[in-house]
């Protein structure tokens, strides 16, 4: 189940949103964060950055269920300067490693892209790192690839190496004339 949580909502999961921030940048996922990431550090991200947003409208934050349990999570981010009022960015697509490949991404996705569109975002942006399964995943869901940068993330493992980031974009499909 697919739900959107106001700010006392990812309060009250504040926990397992932690958890599966933790839980991807353990397993690998380069999502702003690097070895050693503490869950304390995880809970601190959602607890400090995004609640505040969330609190003031300038984000939007997606829960994935199974049973209960918070498995998986997007954002939107609203708050652009005054000249990118039509655009909106996806933040931090996080599905725990225990269930991948069920179709959580996608339908958190969805929702996002539905999000967007009433809000009249006309161009959604993202930034992934270069040939992970998500960027497929994002051109399964209509973006295109505006360009790569490389060596523009330090990988999560926590080591020296440099990854490549490749930007992407979706234009809202075109509504029909009243």
């Amino acid at each position: 189940m697919i739900r959107e949580l106001d700010a006392a909502g990812a309060a009250a999961h504040l926990p397992d949103l932690a958890d599966t921030l933790h839980a991807c940048v353990e397993d690998g996922a380069s999502v702003g964060f690097v070895m050693p990431f503490s869950p304390t550090g995880a809970e601190a991200f959602f607890r400090d950055s995004v609640l505040p947003s969330l609190a003031r409208g300038g984000r939007v934050i997606w829960g994935a269920f199974d049973a209960g349990l918070l498995v998986g999570t997007v954002q939107l981010d609203l708050e652009m300067m005054p000249n990118q009022r039509h655009r909106a960015e996806v933040c931090k697509l996080l599905v725990r490693p225990s269930h991948r490949r069920r179709g959580i991404a996608r339908a958190l996705m969805q929702a996002l892209l539905m999000r967007a569109d009433a809000a009249d975002r006309t161009l959604v942006t993202l930034d992934t790192r270069s040939g992970d399964g998500a960027q497929a995943l994002y051109a399964a869901c209509g973006f295109d690839v505006a360009g790569e940068i490389p060596g523009f993330a330090l990988a999560p493992d926590g080591s020296d190496r440099r990854d490549a980031t490749t930007y992407m974009y979706r234009n809202a499909p075109a509504r029909a004339a009243p």
